[in-house]
């Protein structure tokens, strides 16, 4: 069932594609239908998994002369990420209803970059995750260069190039791989108890190649400009699920191919730092408190999310690098939550406030009281700030809570800077919320909404909107209440990638 998830997605674009052009109703409705025949899939997927199991779902060779396969396979990981990827789908078709430019071609693109994330959350043969992952930039430049704003054509190419560059570092250490395991096969799982050559430095390329896509500081560059030039619903999956693609690398290939390079010394220490292990830790933890104090001084309402999903990313990553049960499964449960959460500010900055008000600029927002002439952004916005500070009673309370204390157990030091990380982030959260929406400056003038120069009512939610709002904060609440839904799930699979570490390469069990 998990991999008609994929074949949903594609067909969905095969069929948006035949409609008759003109009417832009259709597109949307066989877009929506798409995505929730597609996460109806991943529900029932998950329904009938067990927890602590790996299955297969489907194994056929490809290109049997290189001994390629089309496996597709699923644990808890997978099937977390299969789910998120579902959800997110559905909230930003929701929230792309008022897509009138070639809305069939937007679609299409949409459906296509859908299938391609399902495609490599699903995929056991490296070759076949390659080519998925290769299909998810396309869709995302065009997303971007022909339905974005704000310098929409750098953003699309600063984030195809930044993507290809790390794609082909991925390549590299690939094809090294499968060159040198002598067993002409890509299948991860066979080429993971291979005794690989080279760790030392193959390790920090592909995780580095995976890692630009997980917005690692400092190559994180592409992330906030690519957010604000993306229309909403692409940046809702931007941050949602293709920055997740990039962490699911790093974990899935990267430290299953190469775990002895992630802890093997160098030799030699600077500043205390001598591993790569160390070296990413403190990446991890520079990313959360730049991410963070940067996006306090923004004035871009969308720089503010853009910067605070580096941020938050940061965690993830930080997560990855304590190799503790606790810190890893806390990382893919920040994917999951982060995913939920950042995709609704997305919604709430790029769809409610921007399409209505025509700017995001905070100073031009403070006097057009948005409280009182959008009250359920204002509360849905109130509500998902909450949740992405951390606040009990959503999912990012339990995910950060996991990392952190997994980061104590690992490097005590690094996990004390991160929890000041989490303070700067309360104040750039307070501050947007302040000046967006609870601004004490003087109303503007009847009929006029700041200095935008868009004059009249502004529109009120849509119904979609609302669902869309409605379907997100419910998931963080969900999982916020009883994250045992996932965990259960979670961390047998990060336990099974605990047991194939050495204990005596000095990664704590």
């Amino acid at each position: 069932m998990l991999a008609w998830t994929i074949y949903i997605s594609f067909i969905g674009v095969l069929a948006v594609m035949l409609l008759p052009r003109g009417n832009p109703r259709p597109a949307r409705i066989v877009a929506l239908l798409t995505a929730i025949a597609g996460f109806g899939c991943a529900v029932g997927g998950f329904v009938q998994a067990q927890p602590g199991e790996k299955q297969t779902i489907v194994q056929v060779p490809w290109i049997p002369s290189l001994g390629i396969e089309y496996h597709l396979s699923a644990d808890g990981i997978s099937l977390v990420l299969v789910l998120l990827t579902g959800l997110a789908a559905i909230a930003g078709i929701l929230f792309s209803w008022n897509i009138e430019n070639r809305a069939k071609e937007f679609f299409a693109f949409y459906l296509a970059l859908i299938g391609g994330v399902y495609g490599v959350f699903l995929s056991a043969d490296l070759f076949l995750l390659f080519v998925f992952y290769e299909l998810a930039i396309i869709p995302k430049y065009f997303l971007i260069a022909i339905w974005g704003s704000t310098r929409k054509e750098y953003g699309a190419m600063k984030l195809a190039l930044y993507s290809f560059v790390g794609s082909a570092m991925v390549l590299i250490v690939l094809i090294t791989a499968y060159v040198n395991a002598g067993m002409k096969t890509f299948d991860l799982n066979i080429l993971a108890g291979a005794s690989l050559p080279h760790q030392i430095w193959a390790f920090p390329v592909i995780f580095i190649g995976f890692a630009i896509l997980a917005g690692l500081w400092p190559f994180h560059t592409w992330a906030p400009t690519g957010h604000v030039a993306a229309p909403t619903a692409a940046s809702m999956l931007l941050a949602g699920v293709v920055m997740k693609l990039g962490a699911y690398g790093c974990l899935r290939v990267a430290m299953t191919l190469y775990r002895q390079g992630l802890v093997e010394s160098w030799g030699f220490s600077v500043l205390g730092v001598g591993s790569w292990r160390e070296l990413f830790s403190l990446l991890a933890v520079i990313g959360i408190v730049y991410g963070a104090m940067v996006a306090l001084v923004q004035q871009d309402f969308k720089f503010v999310i853009g910067y605070s999903s580096v941020s938050h990313m940061g965690f993830v990553l930080l997560g990855l690098m304590t190799l503790n049960s606790l810190g890893l499964s806390g990382a893919v449960l920040q994917m999951f939550s982060h995913g939920i959460i950042a995709g609704l500010l997305f919604a709430i900055v790029g769809r409610m406030v921007y399409d209505r008000a025509h700017t995001r600029d905070l100073a031009q927002l403070q006097p057009m009281n948005l409280s009182r002439v959008l009250p359920f952004a204002a509360v849905t916005f109130i509500i998902a700030s909450a949740a992405s500070m951390g606040l009990p009673g959503f999912s990012g309370f339990v995910s950060e809570l996991q990392v952190l204390i997994g980061a104590w157990k690992a490097f005590p030091t690094l996990s004390v800077v991160a929890g000041v990380g989490i303070l700067v982030g309360v104040a750039y959260t307070l501050r947007a919320l302040q000046k967006a929406f609870f601004s004490d400056q003087e109303p503007a003038p009847a009929g006029v909404v700041g200095n935008s120069g868009h004059v009249g009512e502004l529109e009120p939610i849509s119904v979609p909107e609302r669902l869309g709002s409605i379907l997100l904060i419910g998931a963080s609440v969900v999982i916020g209440v009883y994250p045992d839904i996932l965990l259960k799930f979670i961390v047998p699979a990060c336990s099974a990638v605990l047991t194939g570490c050495s204990p005596t390469a000095g990664i704590p069990q």
